[in-house]
């Protein structure tokens, strides 16, 4: 038996005038796969809590300060966090609070 198929000319083009720009949906896209390794989560939710720099990091992820160097450069480049430097420590935190907000949803969504 042949499932029917039906397409709503106006259902499609009212969301293709409303959808996200395809530049938009790839930088979303890239801050969720970002967000989806567990290593990177955890750095960010400790950055949730207060600033700190790649030695606490460290000792908090257990994991070499090479390895947490390279997540914070990746999520840096990204705007995720940003840097504070103070002499010659560097001080990581989040880069603004829509980062705390998208961590705050996806809280809300696992919990509901």
């Amino acid at each position: 038996m042949k499932t029917e198929c039906c397409v709503n000319p106006e259902n499609v083009d009212a969301v293709e005038q409303a959808l996200i720009p395809e530049d938009d949906i790839v930088d979303i896209s890239e801050i969720f796969k970002l967000l989806g390794d567990p290593t990177r989560m955890r750095i960010v939710a400790a950055l949730r809590i207060r600033e700190l720099c790649v030695g606490d990091l460290s000792a908090l992820m257990e994991i070499s300060m090479s390895g947490v160097s390279h997540q914070l450069r990746l999520l840096k480049k990204s705007r995720i966090v940003r840097t504070r430097r103070d002499g010659k420590m560097v001080y990581y935190t989040l880069d603004d609070e829509h980062i705390e907000e998208l961590i705050d949803v996806a809280l809300l969504h696992i919990k509901h």
